[in-house]
């Protein structure tokens, strides 16, 4: 088994689960880093043994060169010119090049870059925590100046921290994917260069050229894995940089992070760190001692709040009403803004939009316009709209005083600002119209190699979706069924289609770096519900339990997950009159 991916929401925690398991990526950064000192070491020994060797070989073909045979007569025969011509020299071409300079290069650029990472973010860990401890123990009553230039200067120091710890953990994380292809292609090229070396080791030859050829299959797959989801992972990095990233990260549950206890001794009070765990549901905290060899504590809670500033000399604290003790228990958080996120996560929020009424009508309506007068349009759902016209839409739609009050076909709206405005009221749901429940077992059923248990996994839990993301659900895949009907003109395909509708009906409820790994198999579901539109929605699925298929023993050759090996089907277009019919008579629920 291989590492567990490291998240860059982990950087903002700096939990000791995250410490233990960078620890593991840097351990085994020094192991590659050793292997290819010792490689490029003995690939030198062999290069200059190999070129002896050559030397060796063309000395002796000059030798016997020298020698000349006498013959009876005036000419030689072709036999003759054959045996009397000199052996032809034995060379590596560019072996150096092959092998030692692009090993050499990748310790440099990855590996070295790496440790220049370590070193900063080290350094920039060490800086932070001295200042937060310096921080917390100033007292309350401090003037306002004093205070606010406390909090600039941690701030400054927290960002530092966040920043090499985010580019880091990527870097690391790079060398790790890099290495499976940027270490084995020289050692690979090298070793063809050596036995295809005048034609000479035939029958090594033969048996390598059919492994060389897998395994190059292997490194290409490879490589297009990483670059497909390089950019991303790149854009995240840089999102999560970002000091606003942190009350996002936050939102998720469970909410966890440092926070400083008031423990009341006999002798007086102290202020203990412990690494603490809300989950919400059961309301538990989970505090484990990150200065004491105590034992970790588990509370559960039944109000939170705020404490007043002129209450405590101590600043950002808040009491925990626990079940367990008679007296509140007092945190101190980090900051205003950590203060903040804790009381946020332990009493909830609102969603921004719901999957209501007036969001069927919405969707309706949008169907209706682009069916009407986009369906042949080139790249329609592909190309982005303006978000200023997208949000002026959504604004008039969604007003409160009068939603839905919104005639798309006597409005200057354009085909881009429909289709983005409907991706984007399907991303900003509260959850996935495929739901957070379902995201897991949906991952799993498009990640099998069995196409049929595929098909008959997917059929079986989109009717374990709520009524009403069922209902929704199957209108909008009609609507892209009719879209890809027209592929011939607007040149979008199920599997053109799936990759825009994939993130935007199925997310996990956390934005992290294997969650991203799994856009693909989302996009394979949403591709599957296209392709299968009359089958998944026509009927109902098989109540018997579908056939568990056998854990795969061998590993995948030549065969990558892939949606299936048909040959393409042709999609019958909807007529736009079925389609009125079903809208006037559809009743969405309430």
């Amino acid at each position: 088994m291989g590492h567990p991916p490291l998240e860059f929401s982990d950087c903002y925690l700096d939990s000791p689960e995250f410490r233990e398991t960078l620890k593991c990526y840097e351990v085994e950064l020094e192991r590659t880093s050793k292997f290819l000192k010792e490689l490029i070491k003995d690939g030198n020994s062999v290069i200059s043994a190999i070129r002896g060797y050559s030397v060796a070989v063309q000395k002796f073909s000059q030798t016997l060169s020298m020698f000349q045979f006498d013959v009876i007569g005036d000419s030689l025969t072709d036999d003759e010119i054959n045996i009397a011509a000199p052996c032809s020299p034995l060379q590596v071409q560019n072996a150096s090049d092959l092998l030692i300079k692009p090993l050499e290069k990748f310790r440099k650029e990855q590996i070295g870059v790496t440790k220049e990472k370590k070193k900063r973010f080290e350094k920039d860990s060490e800086k932070y925590y001295s200042q937060v401890d310096k921080h917390l123990s100033l007292s309350a009553k401090k003037k306002e100046t004093q205070l606010q230039e406390a909090d600039e200067i941690l701030d400054k120091e927290r960002v530092n921290f966040y920043e090499s710890s985010v580019e880091y953990v990527y870097q690391i994380q790079q060398v790790q994917d890099r290495k499976k292809f940027d270490v084995v292609e020289p050692v690979l090229a090298f070793l063809h260069s050596v036995l295809t070396l005048n034609n000479l080791t035939v029958e090594m030859t033969r048996d390598f050229m059919p492994y060389k050829q897998e395994l190059q299959l292997s490194l290409q797959n490879t490589r297009n894995n990483y670059e497909s989801t390089r950019e991303e992972m790149e854009e995240l990095m840089k999102r999560m940089k970002h000091p606003s990233q942190i009350g996002k990260m936050h939102s998720f549950l469970p909410m966890e992070g440092y926070l400083y206890c008031q423990e009341k001794w006999a002798l007086g009070v102290s202020w203990v760190k412990y690494y603490v765990k809300y989950h919400k549901e059961g309301r538990r905290l989970v505090m484990v001692p990150c200065e004491q060899k105590t034992t970790t504590k588990q509370l559960t809670l039944k109000s939170c709040i705020r404490r007043k500033t002129e209450s405590i000399d101590k600043r950002f604290c808040f009491d925990v009403e626990t079940n367990e003790r008679n007296a509140p228990v007092t945190f101190q958080a980090l900051s205003e803004g950590d203060r903040k996120l804790w009381m946020e996560a332990m009493d909830g929020k609102e969603p921004v939009m719901e999957l209501n009424e007036t969001g069927f009508k919405f969707v309706r309506k949008c169907i209706n316009y682009i069916e009407t007068k986009g369906v042949t349009q080139e790249g329609v759902y592909r190309t982005v709209g303006s978000n200023i016209q997208v949000q002026k839409l959504l604004n008039a739609f969604f007003d409160p005083t009068n939603p839905g009050d919104v005639d798309l076909h006597s409005s200057d709206w354009d085909i881009k600002t429909i289709t983005s405005a409907l991706k984007f009221y399907l991303r900003s749901l509260s959850e996935p119209l495929m739901t957070y429940s379902l995201h897991r077992d949906l991952m799993c059923a498009a990640k099998s190699d069995n196409l049929d248990f595929r098909l008959t996994e997917i059929h079986s839990l989109t009717y374990k979706l709520p009524e009403k993301n069922r209902e929704m659900l199957e209108m909008l895949i009609k609507h892209l069924v009719n879209v890809c009907s027209h592929s011939e003109d607007n040149l979008m395909t199920p599997s053109n289609m799936a990759v825009i509708f994939g993130p935007t009906l199925l997310r996990a409820k956390e934005e992290t770096v294997a969650a991203m790994l799994d856009i693909k198999f989302q996009n394979i579901v949403v591709e599957i519900l296209i392709e299968d539109y009359k089958k998944i929605f026509s009927n109902m699925p098989d109540s018997s339990a579908p056939p568990i298929p056998p854990p795969r023993i061998t590993p995948r050759k030549r065969q990558p997950i892939t949606i299936s090996k048909r040959p393409p089907r042709v999609f019958q277009a909807l007529s736009h009159d079925h389609f009125q019919h079903t809208e006037s008579n559809y009743q969405p629920l309430v």
